[in-house]
């Protein structure tokens, strides 16, 4: 008999017995349920994406007992939404872990909880680690993961866990039927302004729809301004369309994606130049970045 096998095996469950009373299943509508994550006092953290829209939802607790909660809080562009129980949450305390520990090697396991069919787990490794980077919809993540590790259904919503039981981030859906990890750091600043901005985070606004350009064989890229809103930033701030946005800032730009990071939530309501090419003469404007509406 090998008992290291067995003492291996045991020392899994029982993380996974651990972790699991930090998830709770969450019933979105669908047939089997999403999972979420207890973060703080009957506060509960879960992917975006898979509440549908909704406002008022039922978890299931780790004991079983089910209790209504409302959407307190939702962020699109990093997947997170924040639900607030009617419940008490307050026996199970979440660990967390800094995911700065992590190295490529290191064992991790992602838990669910779907409704009466309990615990869901499976277990993997971090494959590869990278810096911040931002989704698609313009979202600021701290830390990427890299796992080599198997999605399975209910995943969304509940966390990616280390050998010790501590929580490294929420678990959402990757490209390609992947899992992808938003780290502790950035669902604590996200949980944080969601909460201090009555449920929303006000994203900076410029009003234009934008392309990338080459202004000429030997000149510097930039955005090539298709479309302004009427009313907006960039009109306020003299931009017309068929100028070529080559800084705003201090910041060069040059693909659309490179402005993302000026209009970030504290940059709302700040005043900044933008340099512009019009008819090939630069032109320095200043504009005032707004709030994007909902």
């Amino acid at each position: 008999m090998n008992t290291a096998l067995i003492d291996f095996s045991r020392g899994f469950a029982g993380v996974i017995e651990k972790a699991g009373q930090s998830v709770v299943s969450v019933n979105e509508g669908g047939r089997t349920g999403v999972s979420g994550t207890i973060w703080r006092k009957d506060l509960v953290v879960t992917a975006e994406h898979t509440i549908r829209g909704q406002q008022e939802l039922t978890i299931e607790s780790p004991t079983g007992a089910s209790s209504s909660a409302t959407v307190v809080g939702r962020d699109p562009t990093t997947d997170i939404a924040v639900l607030r129980t009617s419940g008490s949450l307050t026996a199970t305390t979440t660990a967390f872990a800094d995911a700065a520990g992590l190295r490529a090697g290191h064992f991790v396991l992602a838990i669910g909880r779907r409704g009466k069919q309990g615990l869901v787990a499976t277990q993997g490794i971090v494959s590869a680690l990278g810096g911040p980077w931002r989704t698609w919809r313009g979202g600021r993540i701290d830390q990427s993961f890299h796992l080599d590790l198997l999605p399975f259904t209910g995943f969304s919503g509940g966390p990616l866990v280390d050998v010790e039981g501590k929580v490294i981030g929420i678990n959402t859906s990757g490209p390609r039927r992947s899992i992808l990890t938003i780290p502790t750091t950035t669902v604590n600043r996200v949980v944080d302004q969601l909460l201090a901005g009555g449920g929303r985070i006000a994203r900076g606004f410029l009003g234009v729809a934008l392309q990338p350009v080459r202004a000429g064989a030997s000149a510097p890229r930039g955005l090539l301004v298709v479309m302004v809103e009427p009313g907006g930033p960039a009109e306020k701030g003299g931009v017309i369309v068929g100028d070529i946005i080559v800084a705003l800032g201090d910041k060069p730009l040059t693909e659309a994606a490179e402005l993302q990071s000026t209009l970030d939530p504290e940059q709302v309501g700040k005043t900044v130049p933008l340099r512009i090419l019009r008819g090939g003469q630069s032109r320095d404007l200043s504009l005032t970045i707004a709030e994007r509406p909902e």
